[in-house]
Formats: C-alpha cells, sequence, structure tokens
C-alpha cells in the first residue's frame, strides 16, 4: 500500500495527550505562516520528520544542516507538523493518514488545522474573520464556546478536507481554522488572525506582534513558496471551495 511508503522518524520522546497543529502551503500560505511564528514564539524543537520516496527530492537548510520538508515540532502541550515545501497532489492523501495515525498513536487531545479561506477584495477588508469547521460537533462545540463563528455551508479542498473526513471516519475531535485571506499572495495579517483564535481555543499564548512588524519580509520572502503553491492548489481543483454546495437533506 501507498501509506506504507511513509513513515515518521521520531528524534524525541513524545508527549501524549498534546493538541496537534498542521500547517502546510496552502491559499495565502496562511497555515505556514502561522506555523512558523508558533515555532518561533513558543521555541518549539524538532521532535520527528517524514521519511518518504512519496517525497521530493528536497531537504530543507536550517543553521547549515539538513531537514526533512516535513517536520513535527512540539514540547509538552503542543505539536506542530508543518510542510516547508508545497505537497503534490498526489500525495497529500498518504502524508496526512500517517500524520493522522502517529498524532493517534500519541493520543492527542485534538487536531487543528490552520488554513486561509480567500475573500473578493482582500485589500480591502479592515477586519479579518476566522472560521470553524469541526470532525464532530463536540469539536464545534469547542470552537463555538471559544467565540469563533462556525463555516456552515461549503466545500473544502486540501489537507484539511482530509483531516476532518478521516477524524470524523475515526472518531476523532478535530478542527480547521480557516481565516479570510489573499488566494494566491502570502498573508500575515491572516496567520496572525488565525492565531488569535488559537490562542482562544487551546490557551497557547502567542504575540502576534513580530509577526506584523514583519508582514513585508515575510511577503518577500514567501514569493516563490507561494508561486509553486499556486501551482499545486491548480492541480487539485481548489477553487471549487468558492463553489455554493447544492443542498441535499
Amino acid at each position: 500500500m501507498i501509506d506504507e511508503e511513509v513513515s515518521i522518524v521520531e528524534k524525541q520522546k513524545v508527549p501524549a495527550g498534546a493538541t496537534m497543529l498542521f500547517g502546510f502551503p496552502d491559499v495565502g500560505l496562511v497555515g505556514v505562516i502561522a506555523a512558523s511564528q508558533l515555532i518561533d514564539e513558543l521555541n518549539l524543537s524538532e521532535i520527528a520528520y517524514m521519511e518518504s520516496k512519496l517525497l521530493p527530492p528536497v531537504v530543507v537548510l536550517h543553521d547549515g544542516l539538513p531537514h526533512s520538508p516535513i517536520r513535527i515540532l512540539g514540547n509538552q502541550n503542543i505539536l506542530v507538523a508543518v510542510s516547508e515545501t508545497p505537497l503534490p497532489t498526489e500525495i497529500i492523501q498518504p502524508i496526512m493518514n500517517a500524520l493522522m495515525d502517529w498524532g493517534r498513536n500519541k493520543n492527542v487531545k485534538l487536531m487543528i488545522s490552520l488554513s486561509g479561506m480567500p475573500i473578493p477584495d482582500r485589500q480591502d477588508a479592515k477586519e479579518l474573520k476566522v472560521f470553524a469547521a469541526g470532525s464532530t460537533p463536540e469539536a464545534l462545540k469547542i470552537s463555538k464556546e471559544k467565540g469563533v463563528d462556525t463555516l456552515g455551508e461549503g466545500y473544502m479542498v486540501g489537507p484539511q478536507a482530509i483531516m476532518l473526513q478521516r477524524s470524523a471516519k475515526m472518531g476523532l475531535i478535530a478542527l480547521a481554522l480557516l481565516a479570510q485571506c489573499f488566494y494566491n499572495y502570502p498573508d500575515p495579517e491572516a496567520a496572525a488572525e488565525i492565531l488569535k483564535s488559537l490562542t482562544k481555543i487551546t490557551g497557547v499564548k502567542v504575540d502576534v506582534t513580530r509577526l506584523l512588524e514583519k508582514g513585508e519580509e515575510i511577503r518577500l520572502k514567501a514569493r516563490d513558496v507561494m508561486k509553486r503553491t499556486e501551482q499545486e492548489m491548480s492541480k487539485m481543483k481548489k477553487a471549487q471551495e468558492y463553489d455554493i454546495p447544492l443542498y441535499v437533506s
């Protein structure tokens, strides 16, 4: 089976009962930017990394040393699975399956995908909203109680879609947090808003001041990643998320 071609190598002892977050290249790079800020603010260390022949032949250099493009960083309370390269559409399913199985084996109490939701005239928006979709009514209750609006109707495409669908099937509590954002332009402001909502839900304190101050620098650095991500989004028919579903009772 293709899923068996993916393995997660642990470098440290992994805590049980943590909250597991996912930040992957997607619209506005919201999830990646938010995850990177979280890792930096909390000084999270690399706990595990992914090995797979399915991954592109890429390593990411940090301080001159090679790392897998898909890593899990964390502490005793939080685990962050992040990809520093766009994922080809055909490998998203086995990658997410492996990460979710790993998280379930570590008894994570909650899975949260961080992503974006493009809106027209984003440049004119004075206030960006964050919405939540959940795997179970219990999951939605968590976000509602913390003041995060529910995304009532719509489509979802990509890693967060797989996470929600599989979590529902497995009976896991999972949320997808979606911040209003640009479609194909790195959006640090949207990432800041999603981190604020994450703080409400998990209690994890993240100062977004530096993120907002470095907004233009982040946009410049992330341009090439955004271009490659846009190509993959086109392949996975990401634009379908803007369709209005036909309601069937």
